[in-house]
C-alpha cells in the first residue's frame, strides 16, 4: 500500500504539535516537518508560554473552549508527569489584575484552569492602581525545552525533519500528497493571506528566584512570569511592527512597568533580551482547501494565525487539523486510503 506523504510547514509550537498529532494517530502516513527555522530560533522559543486565552471574535465559543481545554489538559498531564522538567512544563499560580472591572468577570476558560476565583479586596491592596483581579493556577510551557521534546516525540513516531526555506507551495507539489500549513507569518506569502500581520513582542529574562507567582495586567502589556530557570518580564504589543532588534526604550519601559507591580524586580539582574513577531490575525485559520499545484490537485490544511496564544491553544487546533487531514485521506483515491 502506498504511504500518504504529509508535509507540515513550520517548526514552532503549532507546527510541531500538529506534526506529533498526525504522526501518532496516522502511522501509515509518512510525515515530514519542513521549516527554515527550528528551536531555539522560532518565535515560540521566546514566548512566555502561560496558558490562558483571549476571545476571538468570529469563532464559535464552543470551538474556542474545546481548543483551550484540549491544550490545557495535554499540558497539565505533562506538568504532572516525570517528563515535566525535560518538556519545560510546570504549574504556575498568580493573578491577573485590571484597572477597570472587565465586562466579563469570568472568562470562557475559567472552568478549565485550576481554582479560578475573584481576588479579595485584601489581595488587591497590593495593586492600588487596579480595581479587579482574578486568581488561578495554570500551566507554563517553556518552548526552548518543549519544542526539542516535541521533536523527539515526533521522531519516535516515525516523523522526519528537514530544514530549508519554502518559497511557494508549488515546490512541494511532486513530493507530498497533503500539505499542512503551520507557517505563521509565512502564510502571508505561502497562502497569499493578506490578513496576517505581526505584533511585535519584546521580553526580558531576569534572575529573581524569590518570585514564585505570576502577575499579569489585564491589558496584556505588562506581565511577570516566573519560570524554571528565570523570570520573563514584558512586554510590548506593537501591531504591524516588523522590527526584530531590541529597543532600549522598550526595555526601560518594561522594567519600569513591571517594577511598579513588583518592586523587588529593581534588584533583579537582566539575563537576556528577546524580540519576536507574533503571527496575528483577526481569528486563527484552521480549515482546509484544495489547491492546483503544477497540474496536481492537492489538499491543504491550514493551522496558523494564533497571535500571542500559540502555546495556549496549539494542541487543540492541532487536533482539529488532524481531523481535517483524516477527511482529506478519506476523499483520496482508493489505493491511498488508510
Amino acid at each position: 500500500m502506498k504511504r500518504v506523504r504529509v508535509v507540515v510547514l513550520g517548526a514552532g509550537v503549532v507546527g510541531f504539535s500538529t506534526a506529533v498529532c498526525i504522526a501518532e494517530a496516522l502511522p501509515l502516513c509518512s510525515v515530514t516537518v519542513l521549516a527554515e527555522r527550528f528551536s531555539p530560533d522560532t518565535t515560540s522559543d521566546g514566548a512566555a508560554g502561560i496558558a490562558f486565552a483571549a476571545e476571538f471574535p468570529d469563532i464559535p465559543l464552543e470551538r474556542q473552549r474545546r481548543w483551550f481545554k484540549d491544550s490545557f489538559d495535554h499540558l497539565l498531564a505533562i506538568a504532572q508527569s516525570q517528563d515535566s522538567p525535560d518538556a519545560g512544563i510546570m504549574l504556575s499560580s498568580g493573578w491577573q489584575i485590571f484597572k477597570e472591572v472587565p465586562a466579563r468577570k469570568k472568562p470562557f476558560w475559567s472552568d478549565f484552569v485550576i481554582g479560578f476565583r475573584t481576588m479579595t479586596d485584601g489581595e488587591l491592596k497590593r495593586f492600588p492602581d487596579h480595581r479587579f483581579g482574578q486568581a488561578f493556577t495554570t500551566v507554563k510551557c517553556e518552548c526552548s525545552s518543549y519544542l526539542p521534546w516535541l521533536e523527539e516525540r515526533f521522531r519516535k513516531a516515525g516523523g522526519q525533519v528537514e530544514q530549508r526555506k519554502v518559497n511557494s507551495l508549488q515546490e512541494l507539489s511532486n513530493s507530498f500528497d497533503v500539505i499542512v500549513n503551520c507557517s505563521g507569518l509565512g502564510s502571508k506569502v505561502l497562502a497569499g493571506d493578506t490578513s496576517v500581520y505581526p505584533v511585535r513582542g519584546q521580553v526580558l529574562k531576569v534572575e529573581a528566584p524569590w518570585l514564585t507567582h505570576f502577575i499579569r495586567d489585564g491589558d496584556g502589556k505588562t506581565y511577570i512570569y516566573p519560570g524554571m530557570h528565570s523570570v520573563t518580564v514584558g512586554g510590548t504589543r506593537q501591531e504591524g511592527d516588523w522590527r526584530l532588534r531590541v529597543d532600549q526604550g522598550d526595555t526601560e519601559s518594561i522594567l519600569e512597568r513591571c517594577s511598579s507591580l513588583e518592586p523587588s524586580l529593581k534588584k533583579a539582574k537582566v539575563l537576556s533580551q528577546w524580540v519576536g513577531l507574533r503571527p496575528s490575525r483577526r481569528n486563527p485559520r484552521v480549515e482546509r482547501e484544495t489547491v492546483q499545484l503544477q497540474g496536481r490537485t492537492l489538499p491543504v490544511v491550514h493551522n496558523y494565525g494564533h497571535g500571542g496564544w500559540g502555546v495556549t491553544i496549539a494542541w487543540g487546533t492541532a487536533l482539529d487539523a488532524l481531523g481535517l487531514v483524516r477527511q482529506c485521506l478519506k476523499e483520496m483515491p482508493h489505493q491511498a486510503k488508510l
